[in-house]
């Protein structure tokens, strides 16, 4: 089969409305995107394997292939696996740092080191992910067992509204802590996307 676009971008779930919208702002019809599901957060030592699993499926239709997770938990597996394939991936330890940018994120996270961080994603999926997902719903004496060390829950938006800052405040609230709100934008996210549009990242096929 011969390539059918010239870029394929492996993304995290979470980041796929972030990562459409980008190639529709930036118009890169050329990057086609395949998500995992951003389940795959509750069992990181899951995502190398899926992610080469990936990039073998597809290595011999793209002239290029960049991954869009960050280590994720993985404890440096996830570099391991692109080492071996050729493939690069955003910088980062996890998208709080690549969403806000390493400098930022490492003064928020010095400021207080009992934070908890909301994106976009987290934010639309509070209830499911967070609520229920925790059993916080069914059982709200979870809440100090998982939130009795955190002490200020900080949003990182990637797109400004006051709607969404409503309901981030609404979350920190209902977990008991205090609240704070950037606007990022897209972050290290826009602007590796952008290196891959100019062929700015190494690749071994």
């Amino acid at each position: 089969m011969g390539c059918v676009a010239s870029t394929l971008i492996i993304a995290c779930g979470a980041l796929a409305r972030e990562i459409v919208a980008l190639r529709s702002i930036n118009d890169w019809p050329h990057m086609d995107v395949q998500c995992l599901p951003a389940d795959l957060h509750n069992r990181p030592e899951k995502i190398p394997a899926a992610v080469r699993e990936k990039i073998r499926e597809n290595r011999s239709r793209y002239a290029c292939i960049f991954v869009a997770y960050a280590d994720c938990g993985t404890g440096g597996l996830l570099d391991t696996v692109l080492l071996d394939e050729g493939v690069e991936r955003i910088p980062g330890a996890h998208c709080y740092e690549f969403f806000a940018g390493s400098s930022v994120f490492d003064a928020l996270a010095d400021a207080e080191p009992g934070t908890f961080y909301l994106t976009d994603f987290l934010l639309r999926h509070f209830d499911r992910l967070i609520l229920r997902g925790l059993g916080i719903d069914r059982h709200p004496e979870l809440l100090a067992q998982y939130f009795g060390n955190y002490r200020k829950l900080v949003y990182l938006a990637q797109v400004e509204s006051v709607v969404k800052v409503g309901s981030a405040q609404l979350a920190a609230q209902r977990l008991g802590l205090e609240f704070e709100s950037r606007v990022t934008g897209y972050g290290e996210l826009q602007s590796s996307l952008h290196r891959v549009h100019l062929g700015g990242v190494s690749w071994r096929n």
